[in-house]
């Protein structure tokens, strides 16, 4: 699918580039090029493939959900301007 320099200038200024003559030229080029090789992926025939989210066949390890504190909120507060009783102290915002 080829791409002219009009809808690759209109693709730009959609995606807020600015972009020269010269180079909608070669970018047209390019994603032409681009466009083609997923036409091609189109064609493979993927309908008995089950989806994954990786290319690993893996399970997840499970852990217990238990809150804590981490047991390093003094290194944590440690980082702020101000702190009091491991809390970070910030200034009153509304009356």
């Amino acid at each position: 699918m080829p791409l002219d320099k009009a809808t690759v200038a209109n693709i730009a200024h959609l995606a807020r580039l600015r972009l020269e003559d010269a180079e909608l030229e070669a970018l047209s080029g390019e994603l032409s090029n681009i466009l083609t090789w997923i036409e091609q992926l189109d064609e493979v025939d993927t309908k008995d493939v089950a989806p994954m989210a990786s290319v690993a066949d893996m399970t997840l390890r499970w852990r217990a959900d238990v809150v804590d504190d981490g047991g390093i909120a003094d290194k944590v507060v440690a980082n702020a301007p101000e702190g009091r009783e491991n809390f970070f102290a910030v200034p009153k915002v509304v009356e």
